[in-house]
C-alpha cells in the first residue's frame, strides 16, 4: 500500500515551512507560525505597526522687550491770507504703536526756525519767518511742547493710537510772499 504525501510550502525571508501529511510536528509548527509570519508581513507594510515611542518635551521661551513706534501725517496750512479775520488752521495725526502696557509720552520740539521756540515755531523762507503754534487740544489753548505738562501721554493696548496736533497760524503776518516750510520733530519716550 502507497501512502500518498502533500506539500505546502511557505517562506519567509530565508525560512521555508513544508507540511506533510506523514509528519504532525511539522503540521503544528506551521499553524503556530503562519499567525506570526502574518504579523512579521504587516510589520513591513504598515507603518508603525510594531513601532514603540519614547517622548521628551521642548522648552519654549521668548521675552517680550518694550518697544513703540511712531509716525506723523503732513501739517499742511494751505494758503495763508495775513489780511484775513481768522487764523489758519491745520493738523496732524501722530500715530503710536508700543508693546501692551506700555507708558508713553510723546513731545515735540521746537522745529528748524532760527529763534523758535515750542511756544512760537517758525516756518522759513530764506531769511523770511512765518509764526506758528502747534496745540494738544481742538480749542488751541494747550500748547505741545517738549518740557513737563506739555506733552502727551497714554498707556498702550498693543494697538495703534491717533492722537492729533493742532496748528494754527495767527493773522496780520504781512511777510514776504513765498512758500515756508519747518519741520518738527516727533518723539516718543516709553
Amino acid at each position: 500500500m502507497k501512502i500518498k504525501t502533500t506539500h505546502c510550502h511557505l517562506k519567509l525571508g530565508d525560512m521555508a515551512f513544508r507540511e506533510s501529511s506523514m509528519n504532525l510536528l511539522f503540521t503544528r509548527l506551521l499553524r503556530r507560525s503562519v499567525p506570526i509570519c502574518i504579523l512579521n508581513l504587516l510589520a513591513w507594510f504598515v507603518p508603525g505597526a510594531l513601532a514603540q515611542t519614547a517622548t521628551s518635551t521642548i522648552a519654549v521661551s521668548a521675552t517680550v522687550i518694550k518697544v513703540c513706534i511712531i509716525s506723523a501725517t503732513p501739517m499742511a496750512f494751505g494758503n495763508y491770507n495775513a489780511s484775513s479775520v481768522s487764523p489758519n488752521d491745520a493738523s496732524s495725526t501722530i500715530s503710536v504703536t508700543c508693546t501692551n502696557g506700555t507708558g508713553y509720552e510723546v513731545s515735540l520740539d521746537a522745529g528748524l526756525g532760527v529763534g523758535a521756540t515750542t511756544a512760537v515755531r517758525k516756518m522759513t523762507n530764506v531769511s523770511n519767518t512765518l509764526n506758528y503754534q502747534i496745540y494738544r487740544d481742538t480749542g488751541r489753548s494747550l500748547n505741545w511742547g517738549n518740557t513737563a505738562g506739555e506733552t502727551v501721554s497714554g498707556t498702550s493696548s498693543g494697538v495703534l493710537a491717533n492722537h492729533t496736533a493742532y496748528g494754527r497760524i495767527a493773522i496780520s503776518q504781512y511777510n514776504a510772499p513765498g512758500s515756508y516750510v519747518d519741520t518738527v520733530t516727533v518723539t516718543v519716550t516709553y
